[in-house]
């Protein structure tokens, strides 16, 4: 099964970077921290940035739509626990952008009913 999963050292890192982020001053740069923390990422296209995560749901949705097949044909291969898992993390992944549209429409609406 090729379903990415997060880690427990790479759950460990965010959450030092987000305490480090809480006692740092409004405005100040986060720097990251822990193990294999890398150095800040030169500006990232926002385009870009949404179409790839919008790929990566949908190759997420996609491998759980394979499995889901591959199980229900008999594939001897895959378990009801990986088409299981695939597909809860696909619905999270999905229910992530959804919420991040809903943001994005609310940050939209609000920047146009400021008056100029």
């Amino acid at each position: 099964m090729d379903v990415t999963s997060i880690g427990a050292d790479r759950i460990q890192s965010m959450m030092a970077q987000l305490k480090a982020a809480a006692t740092k001053p409004a405005g100040a740069p986060v720097a990251p921290v822990g193990p294999g923390a890398e150095a800040p990422a030169a500006r990232v296209n926002f385009a870009d940035a949404l179409k790839s995560s919008l790929d990566h749901v949908s190759e997420v949705q996609g491998k759980a739509k394979e499995l889901g097949r591959a199980f229900s044909m008999g594939d001897d291969s895959v378990s009801l626990s990986d088409v299981m898992i695939a597909m809860q993390k696909s619905s999270i992944n999905f229910q992530a952008t959804v919420q991040v549209r809903n943001k994005l429409v609310s940050a939209y609406q609000e920047i146009m009913n400021m008056q100029v």
